[in-house]
């Protein structure tokens, strides 16, 4: 499935939109450059999740945030994650148990961690300064 997005607001609503057909244990490996809109599109998740969005923010020095709402909402930020040895102290396999949504940024950086069913979202830039194309695999309409 492929969006093209011309604002924030439009890709939190993309993300927004997944949220009403994820369930627990559902992993969201996100991929895109730095301002691409991964935060944004978490955000929408978030939203869509019955999560205050505006409590949701990068966890990039954190690692990761968790929100609660009508399924929790794990966001990581994986970022400065460099090996297995880095994975394993985030706690990343124990929130793959925990029933949840987890929602990584900077997926490519632990690619061989993610679940075979794991929805892999991409976020390139478009034509415009503010548009996005946003790839949702597989597809979940």
């Amino acid at each position: 499935m492929v969006f093209v997005s011309h604002s924030s607001a439009q890709t939190e609503q993309i993300g927004r939109q997944l949220a009403a057909r994820l369930y627990p244990g559902s992993v969201v490996a996100l991929y895109g450059g730095l301002g691409m809109g991964k935060t944004a599109f978490v955000r929408g998740l978030a939203s869509g999740l019955d999560v205050d969005a505006k409590e949701v923010s990068s966890p990039t020095f954190a690692l990761v945030h968790e929100h609660n709402g009508r399924l929790p909402l794990f966001h990581f930020d994986m970022y400065r994650v460099s090996g297995w040895d880095d994975l394993e102290s985030t706690g990343f396999f124990d929130y793959l148990q925990r029933s949840g949504v987890v929602a990584l940024e900077w997926s490519e950086n632990v690619e061989g961690a993610l679940p075979e069913d794991a929805i892999h979202v991409t976020i390139a830039p478009g034509e415009g300064t503010d548009d996005r194309i946003i790839t949702i695999l597989p597809d979940q309409s």
